[in-house]
């Protein structure tokens, strides 16, 4: 139900015009429905922060639960930014210090952009230990997304992430695996889902650690899995919160650095994405980029604006159903007191039952 602009973020009022349900907190406070309030660890470089709030909070306020969704962003003084989204960052997220405090009932770590090979060198490896160390005894749930998913495995699990021969993008089949859990209960035992990963976690490590696997490809592997207890951490390799342009955009950052001569080769297509008429556009600005030896730039301005009529959307539904699953069991589970992890009644080490009933 209705994300609650309990803040003065932009992103509340970009999606209020897109269509999307916003309560202002006055209208939010005489509504005699529960809060459930939401951490988003926005990990992001600074082309993509406000976007992949938009993103995450589309999902949050797609969901049909009968609640008021309270959003509060945060991300790490360590991840170097330039001073626009510092000065965003300032004015609109919140103290990770005073979410602690304040308390949380769902966590979303987004991914990140990687640089260095080792993972725990990165610069919010440090700052990210001491979110995650905290969530899993105070947070009811926490959902991982991509590099976020590659972090928290190997911290809490030992699972190494591996460097792919060559980046992973596009959008790729995955079905369900039969593994029963109420996050995919409800959603098509086959399903698109957008990834874009230069490192890579599989099925196989995640099964010989003892971690359910819900989803994945023959071609992209793993895609959902979850924490041994079936709920405590929720794992995508993929992301789920894509727009229908966000591989576009990415895919034009990646042709104007070469246009500029900061990448080496032109970079392919992501796969599944450009089909039809939007393939040949693509193609034809590729094959005129590379016909001007010397000068790319006279190959004129990379055709965004017409790729992103033609590109479809074919993941949102099953990324909102199981965002919708996972928000329905936080409802179910959540202590209604934010200081507080479960409902009384219910064993920490098994929220949903699964493993007292046999299903884990």
């Amino acid at each position: 139900m209705p994300l609650v602009a309990h803040s003065g973020l932009p992103s509340f009022e970009r999606l209020r015009r897109e269509g999307h349900e916003v309560l202002e907190p006055h209208r939010a406070k005489t509504q005699d429905i529960r809060e459930l309030h939401i951490g988003l660890l926005n990990m992001m470089p600074d082309a993509a922060l406000e976007a992949t709030e938009r993103q995450f909070m589309r999902l949050v306020g797609s969901c049909n639960r009968i609640a008021q969704f309270y959003v509060h962003p945060f991300t790490f003084p360590e991840i170097p930014r330039a001073e626009q989204a510092s000065g965003h960052i300032r004015r609109y997220y919140s103290n990770f210090e005073i979410l602690q405090e304040q308390g949380l009932d769902a966590l979303i770590l987004s991914g990140a952009n990687p640089v260095q090979p080792d993972i725990t060198q990165e610069p919010f490896w440090q700052p990210l230990e001491r979110v995650v160390h905290w969530a899993k005894d105070n947070v009811c749930s926490v959902m991982c997304s991509c590099l976020a998913t590659h972090a928290i495995v190997q911290m809490l699990f030992g699972l190494e992430r591996y460097p792919l021969p060559e980046k992973r993008w596009g959008v790729y089949s995955n079905r369900v695996t039969g593994q029963f859990h109420p996050l995919t209960g409800n959603i098509d035992s086959r399903f698109d889902a957008p990834h874009s990963h230069v490192y890579e976690v599989n099925v196989q490590q995640f099964r010989t650690a003892g971690l359910p696997v819900l989803a994945k490809s023959p071609v992209s592997d793993l895609h959902l899995g979850v924490s041994p207890d079936g709920f405590r951490f929720v794992f995508f390799q993929g992301h789920p919160e894509y727009d229908a342009v966000s591989l576009l955009k990415e895919y034009k950052r990646e042709v104007v650095r070469y246009v500029e001569g900061t990448r080496e080769s032109y970079p392919p297509f992501p796969e599944n994405y450009f089909t039809g008429e939007a393939l040949d556009i693509a193609g034809a600005y590729r094959d005129a980029v590379m016909a001007s030896a010397g000068n790319p730039r006279s190959a004129g301005a990379f055709p965004e604006d017409m790729l992103a009529r033609m590109v479809d959307v074919t993941w949102s539904d099953t990324g909102k159903a199981i965002v919708n699953n996972w928000l329905g069991l936080v409802y179910q589970v959540a202590n209604s007191e934010r200081g507080k992890v479960y409902m009384d009644h219910l064993d920490p080490a098994d929220p949903l039952g699964l493993i007292a009933g046999g299903v884990l």
